[in-house]
């Protein structure tokens, strides 16, 4: 039997289509559904001007990540690989990356210019595999990894664990006892496969709602 495709979490119909038969194959979270409504894609820029985003909103708040990459983005020649190798240092860092953050995307860079690197096709690999492509590249830890895959390239099967929000998501739309560690998470998405990335969207959606109603749960 051929295997039923699976859609990208790229548009309304997709993530509706992965939440559908996440819950199914979950039913304990379906009341997270309920109460949350409708949720949303989430999607950023593909290839280097994406991992480029993520890297920028790396250890920020949403408020400080976008001013910051609202200048970037200004910059000439920031969002292609090949550009981007002929910016300084200083011309990056002072649209508010720190050097750590322009040393990460000068990697990528290099190795996408240099043909190590095809993001297209990382893109279309399973989850845990693209996932390692990804971080062997020095600067680039699991959370940017993840993030990319899951908004950039709205792979259907990724989980950020280390993400805060969704670890305080799951303590109170799960009836957790305490918040999971990210080890615990990791363990608890195992369950939610092949739809990761809809759960993810499912409780960062939650979390927000959670936030709004009563953030002393928080």
């Amino acid at each position: 039997m051929t295997p039923i495709a699976q859609p990208r979490i790229d548009t309304p119909e997709g993530v509706a289509w992965h939440l559908d038969a996440l819950t199914a194959r979950v039913p304990a979270l379906q009341p997270m559904r309920e109460a949350v409504g409708v949720v949303m894609p989430r999607v950023n820029p593909k290839g280097f001007a994406g991992m480029a985003k993520v890297i920028c909103g790396q250890q920020l708040s949403v408020a400080s990540a976008a001013a910051i990459w609202g200048r970037y983005e200004c910059l000439p020649g920031a969002l292609a690989p090949e550009s981007y190798l002929g910016l300084s240092e200083e011309a990056v860092r002072a649209t508010g990356f720190s050097r750590g953050k322009y040393v990460a995307l000068r990697v990528v860079a290099e190795a996408i210019v240099g043909g190590e690197l095809d993001l297209a096709h990382i893109d279309a690999l399973p989850a845990e595999e693209a996932t390692a492509r990804l971080v062997a590249l020095k600067g680039i830890g699991p959370w940017t990894a993840e993030v990319y895959l899951l908004f950039c390239a709205a792979h259907p099967d990724i989980f950020p664990a280390g993400d805060l929000a969704l670890l305080k998501a799951a303590h109170q739309g799960l009836g957790l006892d305490a918040r999971p560690t990210i080890k615990e998470m990791i363990g608890l998405a195992q369950d939610y496969a092949p739809h990761r990335s809809a759960a993810a969207l499912l409780f960062w959606r939650y979390f927000a709602a959670l936030k709004n109603r009563d953030s002393s749960l928080l």
